[in-house]
């Protein structure tokens, strides 16, 4: 019985470079003995290379404890000016403000000010 032949190789791929790329990667086929086809091909069917490893989600989970941290920082830092104020003293505006005194501003009141 003969041997099977190889597939054709029939598909194209068409790809663009620089002059002075596709002078320096024709000028290492021919170091290499290599057609430009059979470099190319070797690259294609290469297997991949062992990529590194992933990060663990310990370290995803730091980042999002940073975060809140961060986050629990800059609200207590708007927080703390509006309640270092004295309750008193807005108080003493309001009643300023609230000439009728029925506890509530009505436009009127507001313009007034």
């Amino acid at each position: 019985m003969a041997a099977a032949k190889p597939p054709k190789k029939s598909e194209t791929i068409e790809i663009r470079l620089s002059h002075a790329a596709k002078t320096a990667f024709m000028a290492r086929c021919r170091r290499e003995g290599l057609t430009a086809s059979e470099a190319l091909r070797r690259h294609i069917e290469m297997p991949d290379p062992p990529r590194p490893a992933r990060r663990t989600r310990r370290s995803a989970s730091w980042r999002m404890v940073l975060v809140g941290l961060f986050g629990a920082m800059l609200g207590a830092g708007a927080a703390v000016p509006s309640l270092a104020r004295d309750g008193e003293t807005s108080r003493a505006r309001f009643d300023a403000l609230d000439r009728n005194h029925d506890g509530l501003l009505d436009y009127r009141e507001f313009r007034a000010r």
